[in-house]
């Protein structure tokens, strides 16, 4: 049985997993996709901190095999989502019974082994049940989802709001789609003119390049007043200066996506404007909003170039994606596990 465990930087190790009865609140699910995504790569190349041994991959979609007699909305054969994150269970909220609020959030591939294998088994809450009308393609996008609805929660802003969105990546298209969704007005930012063309196929009007007409495209944009808010996917490897630059004084910034890659903010530029700054690194607790958005068709994933391998060497694989990430854009790379 397949199980890709990450002994050190860069190695890959496929590995038989040890099998393990299911307990009474657990289900036993067979993996059936798994999307690669620059986080793994990130973990991969030795720079996302995580601690070997692991399991690898962050987003998957599977069916139950086994349930236990305890667990509640979920039986044999049910298509589930495999939550890629999990409350941490040590700091004071989830120690005072207020898991929502976990302020040092577990994420699959890092904190706890991932799911780059044949079968997983887990709570019955970890998992979230798949309607019908949502592929296990689309639910490959949830966490993505989730992502950006956590941050529209954050921000809080009215209807009409202009947000610039700094890298129109996978992460990026989704999160100004979910915006749209939610009638704020996106503005994207990226130097890849087929990202935003795909941003423009999703309906996103304001897309532009981050060239030497940028500052006046978006005082058109605004009308003159920058934007109320700005996020910079933190995949981009876009200038972060660009986040400040489009933002009216006393503004909030956004640092926002999966993978915890380095960059330096122009802090000065930060302090002198005024500007708050907050990071959203995850969709924990917004997995069910992100499914029903799915349910409702508020983001479009047709868009998206799809590759989905049933043949393939994740080292591969993860090393062309650490070695390329800011130049994947819109582009799903999926492991089909189950042949």
């Amino acid at each position: 049985m397949d199980n890709w465990i990450l002994k050190s930087a860069n190695t890959l190790v496929n590995e038989p997993q040890q099998e393990r009865a299911v307990s009474a609140d657990e289900v036993k699910v067979k993996v059936t996709y798994v999307l690669a995504s620059n986080f793994d790569a990130v973990l991969y190349s030795g720079t996302g901190g995580a601690h070997y041994p692991k399991t690898i991959g962050r987003f998957a979609v599977g069916r139950v095999m086994e349930a236990g007699a305890d667990c509640y909305g979920v039986e044999k054969n049910t298509r589930v989502l495999l939550k890629p994150t999990r409350p941490c269970g040590k700091c004071l909220s989830c120690k005072t019974g207020k898991e929502e609020k976990c302020s040092s959030v577990a994420i699959a591939g890092r904190d706890f082994d991932g799911f780059l294998r044949d079968f997983v088994v887990c709570k019955y809450t970890d998992v979230a049940p798949l309607p019908d009308s949502v592929t296990d393609i689309e639910a490959l996008c949830t966490e993505a989802v989730a992502l950006a609805e956590r941050i529209y929660s954050r921000l809080a802003l009215p209807a009409g709001s202009r947000v610039a969105v700094v890298g129109c990546s996978f992460a990026g298209n989704i999160l100004a789609q979910v915006l749209q969704y939610h009638k704020l007005i996106p503005i994207v930012i990226d130097n890849s003119p087929a990202a935003l063309d795909k941003a423009r196929a999703c309906g996103i009007y304001y897309s532009y390049l981050p060239d030497e007409d940028l500052a006046e495209n978006i005082r058109e944009a605004t009308s003159g007043q920058l934007c109320d808010a700005a996020i910079y996917t933190t995949c981009s490897r876009l200038d972060p200066a660009i986040t400040m630059r489009v933002l009216a004084e006393g503004k909030c910034a956004v640092l926002a996506g999966f993978a915890p890659i380095d960059f330096n903010i122009p802090a000065r530029e930060l302090c002198d404007r005024n500007i708050s700054l907050t990071s959203v690194m995850s969709g924990y607790d917004y997995t069910d909003t992100a499914i029903n958005l799915l349910v409702h068709d508020a983001v479009n994933t047709d868009v998206f170039e799809k590759e989905i391998l049933t043949e393939y060497d994740p080292n591969a694989v993860y090393k062309a994606m650490s070695e390329t990430v800011g130049t994947r854009k819109n582009k799903m790379i999926i492991f089909k596990m189950i042949l």
